[in-house]
């Protein structure tokens, strides 16, 4: 489930530090419509958590899951999940269009709810899960997985914190993706499945510049998508871009796009520039070009002088038992619930921009 060249089944895995024992936070994973699911999985797996059941309405996937992860208890109803009272948290990658329902029925359960991004495909979904995450205190927690779950942006984010920058100034995204059309499911070219290209791979990039340039909020400056070259599938987006400012003045750009060349050894060649008051940093994500793939590279200027760290499997990806830790404990060291939203609702309304030059 780790194959470098296909971003929908990409799953990475590593060894991480464990913050429960076997049994001790147990979850169960369900709809798994998008491939993230096993990166999902994997993540809480990694750092303790204990897989006790999967369910899903198609034989095949669910006969491919259980494949990865034997020993899991398949369910013949997404209700038996709900009504099991030692299940704590559901991971879910459903199609994007039904994340929110799907989550309202877990956090109406008493459950947490781990969710593939994007999260809504409408602000509306988004007004509803806030409202039911105030009533019941469930959390509502996403797989912004570019941050997340790759080395380079996770160590980004502690240089950042340390100072080794400065004061954020702007945060630059590229993030191609390949497009694999034969092998895509048909919701994946349904734009009301699955929201347009920026509230889909948009909201991934939002939620790095909200974390690395520590806002809590932006306004929106510009925001574009297109279909270029893709006529027998109208409901893709193959292009997107979007501007923002953050409310502590922070720049943003980001470009999204299916156009990763066939002969990529990646899914992508992903790259992030900040630039600091004192110092900037460059990341690639997923290879180095014409040189190692993978690979998870943070190049680091400041007065100190030039470095570079090869940050590939030494992060641990904390956020998954952060995120364990947090439901356990009620805590919010992960990723807080705003910051999750924020995301979400920036990515909605550049989709929005993009589409009627309203927000």
């Amino acid at each position: 489930m780790s194959d470098i060249k296909d971003g929908a089944n990409y799953a990475p895995s590593g060894k991480a530090e464990q913050v429960v024992g076997e049994g001790e936070f147990c979850f169960a994973a369900a709809f798994l419509d998008h491939g993230h699911i096993y990166g999902q999985v994997n993540g809480l797996r990694d750092a303790g958590a204990t897989l006790k059941a999967v369910y899903d309405p198609d034989p095949q996937r669910l006969q491919r899951f259980c494949a990865a992860y034997p020993g899991v208890k398949a369910v013949a109803s997404f209700d038996d999940i709900l009504a099991d009272p030692a299940i704590r948290l559901v991971a879910a990658a459903a199609v994007p269009s039904e994340r929110a329902a799907i989550g309202l029925r877990v956090l109406r359960a008493g459950k947490d709810y781990f969710t593939d991004k994007s999260p809504f495909t409408s602000l509306d979904q988004l007004a509803e899960v806030r409202q039911a995450v105030a009533a019941t205190g469930g959390k509502y927690a996403v797989y912004y997985a570019e941050r997340l779950h790759n080395d380079a942006a996770w160590r980004a984010g502690e240089l950042i914190r340390q100072g080794a920058v400065g004061r954020v100034l702007q945060v630059l995204n590229l993030a191609p993706h390949r497009l694999a059309k034969e092998t895509r499911p048909d919701w994946f070219f349904d734009k009301q499945r699955y929201g347009g290209i920026l509230t889909d791979i948009g909201s991934h990039q939002v939620e790095q510049f909200l974390t690395y340039a520590g806002c809590a909020s932006a306004t929106l400056n510009f925001a574009r998508v297109a279909n270029f070259s893709h006529p027998d599938k109208p409901g893709l987006e193959d292009f997107g871009e979007m501007s923002m400012t953050g409310d502590n003045g922070a720049s943003f750009y980001a470009r999204v796009d299916w156009y990763t060349p066939g002969g990529l050894r990646t899914w992508g060649d992903g790259r992030t520039f900040i630039t600091g008051t004192e110092g900037t940093i460059e990341l690639r994500k997923y290879l180095d070009v014409a040189g190692e793939a993978p690979a998870s590279r943070l190049f680091l200027v400041n007065a100190e002088g030039e470095q570079v760290e090869d940050c590939l499997h030494r992060s641990g990806f904390p956020f998954f038992g952060q995120l364990i830790l947090d439901c356990l404990h009620r805590s919010e060291q992960a990723m807080t619930q705003a910051h999750a939203f924020a995301a979400a609702e920036l990515s909605l309304r550049a989709q929005a921009l993009a589409e009627s030059g309203t927000t």
